[in-house]
């Protein structure tokens, strides 16, 4: 299972990515191997700030739809247009390919309370 060290995560299973004040947010391989094939990513929140905690979108697999909870308050500016064609990128590559939203960050002390890669492979017994 691919969980890389420079990512923080979060215990819904998403990961975050900063690089000055833009924040690339997707769901981990661990979450995308319990959901299975994912065939459709419904993201509507463009243009919207969420709160640390909130949902911002939805990810559907053959089996069951799950949320997508923000690791950090801030403004979503882009959605990754590339899963409405192929949204199975999520699965093959969820770490480049497979993003699903780019957001301003709001509050930097939020990243402070994020997982480590450590911390997240002890929460999902992979330590």
């Amino acid at each position: 299972m691919n969980i890389p060290s420079h990512l923080k995560y979060t215990a819904d299973h998403e990961w975050i990515l900063v690089d000055g004040n833009t924040a690339t947010v997707g769901i981990t391989d661990f979450a995308q191997g319990e959901l299975g094939d994912i065939v459709y990513v419904d993201i509507n929140t463009v243009g919207q700030k969420v709160a640390k905690g909130a949902i911002f979108g939805t990810v559907e697999a053959v089996k069951t739809v799950s949320d997508l909870y923000s690791p950090i308050t801030g403004t979503v500016k882009e959605k990754n247009n590339g899963l409405d064609g192929t949204p199975e990128q999520v699965n093959s590559n969820p770490y480049e390919a497979g993003w699903m939203i780019k957001m301003e960050v709001e509050n930097p002390a939020e990243l402070d309370g994020l997982l480590t890669a450590e911390a997240y492979k002890k929460l999902i017994g992979a330590a």
